[in-house]
């Protein structure tokens, strides 16, 4: 039995964590010199399925010009891959953070949510009438105002408005539809 310095040892057991690395975790690891500082930036490498690897874009412009200079990026990363890539895949999709995305989805309540209906369900007294037509139309406007009542009103119809659709459009969904459909005809 000889003994192995630990140099060798160390020697041996970076070649065998090298075998064993996937090719996802290579590629994250050489990304940024095999495509450059600027392009890394921009991108941000998802995933490796069946040897086609999808890569997250911050612009679309970003994925359509990647897209063009795709073969050569494959060449490149080839290079630097056990096993080689058959395509890459840009786009948009995925380049938001999850968690991030995540942290603000939770920090609504549901009853900050627009289809919040409060406990209007589980009050006895709310059952919906179904017998006569107009008793049950006067309770769906009931219930409709109710909801309503406090809510900002869009500054060109003067009809409620949940806030979001005011912080994303500054009216109502129903006005920004008609502006948006303006500008395109």
């Amino acid at each position: 039995m000889s003994l192995k310095s630990i140099n060798d040892v160390l020697r041996i057991l970076e070649k065998q964590s090298k075998w064993q690395e996937q090719p996802f975790q290579r590629l994250l690891k050489c990304w940024a010199e095999v495509v450059g500082s600027v392009v890394a930036a921009n991108t941000r490498p998802l995933a490796i399925q069946r040897d086609v690897l999808s890569v997250a874009t911050s612009s679309a412009a970003w994925a359509q010009n990647l897209t063009f200079g795709r073969t050569s990026l494959l060449l490149k990363l080839n290079k630097k891959l056990p096993t080689p890539l058959v395509d890459i895949r840009f786009s948009t999709v995925g380049w938001q953070n999850p968690l991030v995305e995540r942290k603000q989805q939770q920090t609504v309540s549901p009853h900050e949510h627009p289809s919040y209906l409060g406990d209007e369900i589980n009050r006895p007294d709310a059952a919906i009438p179904t017998k006569d037509v107009n008793a049950a139309f006067r309770h769906w406007t009931k219930i409709v105002r109710s909801r309503s009542h406090g809510l900002p009103l869009c500054p060109q119809c003067q009809s409620p408005t949940p806030p979001g659709e005011l912080q994303r459009w500054e009216v109502c969904s129903v006005c920004a539809a008609k502006q948006f459909s303006k500008q395109n005809s």
